[in-house]
């Protein structure tokens, strides 16, 4: 029996005492026609015919399964003990992520379903668990060739192809058990004002009763900086937490604050929540990205969450703050993370290393023109929005990237500003492109992506004072006004073989590859009119060689050679 995997708690912004991992080593049986409710799975006394390292995809090596073949269901089995004392309360059974739709039964008994790949759900088990020994049950069934599936950047055929990459199904996040009082803290909202030192809090409770008490209480360094203790009038308690001592969340400089929720009801049972919080707020001035008020150029990485042993899922915590290392290592001050929500341990590390990401939806694979897409994409979206707002690292949202319409039904113009709105409902603070590369409708930044690899001619586009290059003009049009992005560029092929590919002509030499990176670097660099720049991409995955790091995240050249370019001041920062 190895350690238990990925043992660190998954939500650092929510974390409770009181917990369990079901992480490990559970019972696992594929069902390729999606029969196995009728073939009675859920009531089966046998064993199922092989077992899965939880949280680990059963596409991985390090799942212990490693079938890179198309899993159209999935079933799951453990047991778990849960002492006598955690029944006094609530029990509650958290999954970080499950791909795609999915059903959970405790004790043979259906506690709940959810639909996404890619966000959180929890269901309430307190009816179906009993003291002892209990059995959870997962089903769950995936769907990568469905138009109305999200599925990212997963390959739709047999083999990984172009920029499509080996699958998840099933179970890729950590699972664990959380045991709470009858009333208790559901969700947090936290909205910081920089300028005037105060967190706005806004709590939601599950199981209000009057009489209950909210007391927040933030901290820095160990010293209390602020407290405040709220009577709970509704199952939603607001309030404002002003600390004494007023020091911002900055790039590559980040303060967080430490935040101690207790929820107490007049039985004097008490509900412990410990989050954090930074103080830092994003807006423009003209095509400028002010942090905290000042122009910081976003110099940006595509970086797309995969891992060689674990496909979707880091073998270790270490390693998703390993990857921000690597990134800040080579001089970038932020991430696009790619076609996929990622794990909230990465947040939270990008959060104490502070080191700006862009949240994005999977939304390859889904054909916005089809009835239903709606219903197949906001909701997780949403959940997205919801999970991740108070990450002071994340400074926007992009929910959809390169939609053109190419299956010849359009792009839906209405879904994707409907979508736009909607985030910007959910989230005033932050700006939201409304799709990466277009086609851009609603938007509050105009970017694009250019992989043109030389140098001249990308000099000649971006040159200061030109208009903006677009090679899609004809399908839509720059109003000269807002904030400019190249979200994607570079992609410049070095590998160790002649396999895989990348844009354009290798370069021959090292050397080569330097000056190309360079010149296409300082041209964005250069123009006072762009905000930021993304390069494609920060390692290879897969067959795609146009990383700056190998798969296996070891150097293809020194740091500092890349980082020579990347440091250089940007003009909307004089």
């Amino acid at each position: 029996m190895c350690a238990m995997p990925r043992p660190e708690y998954p939500r650092p912004q929510f974390a409770r005492e009181n917990w369990q991992n079901l992480n490990g080593f559970w019972e696992f049986e594929q069902d390729p026609g999606a029969s196995g409710r009728e073939r009675g799975m859920v009531d089966r006394k046998e064993p199922y015919s092989s077992r899965i390292l939880v949280p680990f995809c059963p596409e991985s090596v390090l799942s212990g399964i490693g079938c890179t073949d198309f899993m159209p269901a999935v079933w799951y089995r453990r047991s778990f003990d849960l002492p006598g004392e955690t029944l006094e309360g609530r029990v509650l059974l958290h999954f970080g992520a499950v791909d795609h739709d999915c059903e959970v039964w405790i004790n043979g008994q259906s506690v709940g379903t959810h639909r996404g790949g890619y966000t959180p759900f929890v269901f309430d088990i307190t009816k179906a668990v009993r003291a002892g020994d209990n059995t959870v049950t997962v089903f769950a069934q995936d769907d990568t060739r469905s138009p109305l599936t999200p599925s990212g950047k997963q390959s739709t055929r047999y083999h990984s192809a172009g920029c499509h990459y080996t699958r998840t199904t099933g179970i890729w996040q950590t699972v664990w058990i959380e045991w709470v009082p009858e009333t208790y803290l559901k969700s947090l909202r936290l909205v910081p004002d920089a300028q005037n030192g105060t967190v706005a809090l806004e709590a939601h409770l599950e199981g209000y009763r009057e009489g209950t008490v909210l007391e927040a209480r933030a901290l820095l360094d160990g010293s209390e900086q602020a407290k405040v203790t709220v009577k709970a009038a509704a199952p939603v308690v607001s309030t404002l937490l002003a600390v004494r001592e007023v020091r911002l969340w900055e790039p590559g400089v980040p303060v967080l604050y430490d935040l101690e929720l207790t929820l107490r009801t007049g039985d004097g049972k008490e509900d412990r929540v410990r989050s954090y919080f930074g103080l830092r707020t994003v807006s423009f001035d003209g095509k400028a990205c002010l942090i905290n008020g000042h122009p910081v150029f976003q110099r940006l990485v595509l970086d797309q969450g995969f891992y060689p042993d674990g496909i979707y899922t880091a073998p270790s915590d270490e390693a998703l703050k390993r990857d921000i290392e690597l990134s800040m290592d080579l001089g970038f001050n932020g991430a696009r993370l790619h076609q996929k929500v990622f794990e909230p341990r990465f947040l939270y590390w990008a959060d104490r290393l502070g080191y700006l990401v862009w949240g994005e939806m999977p939304s390859w694979g889904l054909e916005p023109s089809l009835p239903g897409a709606l219903a197949a994409f906001l909701p997780e979206w949403m959940e997205a929005v919801e999970r991740d707002f108070n990450a002071p690292s994340v400074i926007g949202w992009c929910p959809f990237n390169e939609v053109w319409g190419e299956s010849g039904r359009g792009c839906m113009e209405e879904t994707l500003a409907l979508i736009y709105r909607v985030t910007k409902a959910l989230d005033p603070t932050r700006p939201v492109i409304d799709t990466s590369g277009g086609f851009h409708g609603l938007t509050d930044i105009y970017d694009t992506h250019d992989y043109e690899q030389d140098g001249q001619i990308f000099a000649k586009r971006y040159r200061p004072g030109s208009a903006l290059y677009d090679e899609r003009e004809g399908r839509q049009h720059y109003d000269g006004e807002k904030p400019v992005m190249v979200s994607e560029y570079g992609g410049i092929r070095w590998a160790d073989t002649g396999e895989g590919w990348g844009y354009g002509a290798a370069p021959k030499t090292k050397e080569e590859f330097l000056e190309r990176f360079a010149s296409l670097t300082e041209t964005l660099l250069r123009n006072p009119d762009h905000m930021g720049l993304c390069y494609t991409q920060l390692y290879d995955v897969e067959q795609e060689k146009n990383g700056l790091y190998r798969y296996d995240r070891t150097p293809k050249f020194e740091a500092a050679e890349i980082a020579r370019a990347l440091r250089e001041k940007a003009a909307i920062e004089e």
